[in-house]
This record gives structure tokens, sequence and C-alpha cells, in this order.
């Protein structure tokens, strides 16, 4: 049975207490829905594969309610340790994930981090998410609560689709504003890479820190990643993804953005953004590819046509999902 609270404060004490006794507890961020458990219990972390269905070699982001209880964990003797701190200083809380050497004293279990030498790090933006980490006083790991490789969760109803009964509680903290993972930054080597766009675009951080080489998501049968988000089969729907699309064909369903002519009597359709607007685009992405999944399958779809979108700004990360979506789609998934 899986309880449902919400953002009353003895609910949110509800949940720190579920996840200090070793429990996992859905709840939502700035940008998607977290699986949430004790970074330091192995009994957590097995959980929140097992309930996931994640592969092991996929490794997870630890959760914190500030900075400096993040940094204890990080050994920031490393070449960008003060860009590290320059960016907290800046853009936490919010959608920034670090990766940076883990600290010889850190109590983090080596299956968060896949056994590898580097923790990814997070403080969270949004006044629930902030009480419940502070309640926990701990690192709480939480990758997106959803079936691995699925789409990723931007309301608590999407959670509980998934993952009723498989989890001891959902903390509904209402949709997610952001609505696309955090962006993920390694600083663990001589200069920074981005291995993952998502909801702090490149251009901003580059203004901070200066040129970010980007790296490619990993070949399909390479199961090494050095963060989350890596692999390129994820974020998925049942039904194949169409991109580019000037129109939709016969049996698709169809996936705007921007002033849109069709209209689909017998087809689902959902547009991201009639005005354009990439912000907007980006928080209604999950909820659209879901949409178009469940309605389109009724209707007998046998895809979802997606209309060009820019790359610029936060173009480029809603573009990354897509093609990870519509990426040839092994037997397991991260």
């Amino acid at each position: 049975m899986t309880e449902w609270l919400d953002v009353r404060f003895d609910h949110i004490r509800r949940a720190a207490d579920i996840i200090s006794q070793g429990g996992i507890v859905a709840f939502g961020t700035e940008t998607v829905y977290g699986l949430g458990g004790l970074a330091r219990s192995r009994s957590a972390i097995s959980r929140i594969y097992s309930a996931k269905g994640r592969p092991s070699f996929n490794p997870l982001i630890s959760h914190f309610a500030s900075a400096e209880d993040a940094f204890r964990e990080a050994d920031l003797a490393c070449p960008l340790g003060t860009t590290a701190r320059d960016l907290a200083a800046r853009f936490w809380p919010g959608p920034l994930t670090l990766i940076l050497p883990r600290h010889p004293e850190s109590r983090i279990c080596d299956s968060v981090s896949a056994a590898l030498p580097t923790l990814a790090l997070r403080v969270p933006r949004g006044r629930a998410v902030q009480e419940l980490l502070r309640l926990v006083n701990a690192p709480v790991a939480a990758p997106s609560a959803n079936r691995s490789g699925r789409v990723s969760p931007s309301c608590a109803a999407h959670v509980r689709e998934e993952l009723e009964g498989r989890i001891d509680a959902i903390l509904d903290t209402g949709p997610c504003i952001v609505g696309l993972e955090s962006t993920v930054l390694d600083l663990s080597g001589e200069k920074p890479r981005l291995l993952r766009p998502g909801g702090l675009t490149r251009d901003a951080l580059e203004t901070l820190i200066g040129p970010i080489e980007q790296v490619a998501p990993l070949a399909p049968d390479d199961h090494s990643p050095l963060s989350p988000g890596q692999l390129s089969s994820h974020y998925a729907p049942t039904l194949p993804l169409r991109l580019e699309a000037e129109r939709p064909d016969n049996h698709e369903a169809w996936l705007g953005f921007g002033p849109s002519e069709f209209t689909l009597s017998d087809r689902p359709s959902w547009n991201l953004s009639l005005t354009a607007d990439l912000g907007e685009a980006a928080a209604r992405l999950y909820a659209g590819l879901r949409y178009l999944d469940e309605e389109g399958l009724k209707k007998g779809c046998t895809s979802i046509a997606v209309q060009h979108l820019p790359t610029e700004g936060l173009g480029d990360a809603i573009m990354d999902r897509l093609k990870r979506a519509a990426a040839p789609r092994p037997l397991l998934r991260e």
C-alpha cells in the first residue's frame, strides 16, 4: 500500500520519517518527481533500483538541502573545486547536478555511484522538497520516479500510474515547474563537461565559467555511464517517435510546437506551446508524451509525429529528450 501525502507540514514530516527509517518516497522537485531513499542505506538504494527496474550500473543523484551539506561529500581539492563553489553560489537551489570526486570520508553507498570514484550532487528548488531534505538531514538519492526507461513524471498522478504498490509513499507537491531533469555537469576532471542538458541552459553556465565540452550520449551497448541520463535510449513512451515531421501521417498522433494548422478529429494531438515558448514547452513535454501515448494506443496510432523545435536555450534539452525517446530501444534501458 502506497501512502498519499500532501504538502501539509505533518505530511512532509511523515515522508521524512519514512525515508529516515529506510523507506522510499516519491516527491516533486522543480524538475521532475524523484524516488528518494537514504543514500547511506544499501537496502533503501536496492529498493529504488528494484522499484524502477533500473540497472545497477546506472548511478543516482544525491539531493541535499544546502550546498554546504552537498560539499561535505565531495573532494573540493580537485582542479575544479572553486568552479563548483561558484556554480553552487549562483545556481543552487536549482536544476543543476554537479559530478565531483568523492570525499574519502563520504558515507554515501557505493551502489549510489555505481562504484565510481565520483558523486552526483544536487540542491533542488521548492519549498516542500527543501523542507523534506532539512527534516531528513542526510543525503537522499533520488532518480526520476518512474519505471526505468519510461517517460519521466512531472506530476504525482504520473508516479501513481507506474509505482503504486511498489513504493512506500508519494508526496504530492504539485506539478513540476521546469518539467525537465537537471543539467548534469562533470567537474571531476581538468575541464567542465556537459553530460546531460537540462533545466539550466548551457548558455547560463558558460556565462559564468566559460566554454564547456558537450559529451555525446553513450552507445546502446555501453554500460558505463558517468552520471544519470547518459544512455542513448530513455524517456520513451510505448509508441515510437518520428522527429522533424512536417505533418502527421495516417495513424500518427501529433506533438506540435507553435501556431499549428493541424486539428486531428480522429487522433490525439498535443501542442507544447502555441506561442512557441520553450519554457512552456519543457514544462509540458512529459505530460504531452504520456497523453499521446495513452490516447494514441486507444485510437490505434502506430507512432507519434513530432514537429521541428528550435535547439537554442531550453530547446537543446527538449530535443535531447526527444532524440533519446526516439532512439532504438534495447531490452535493458536506463
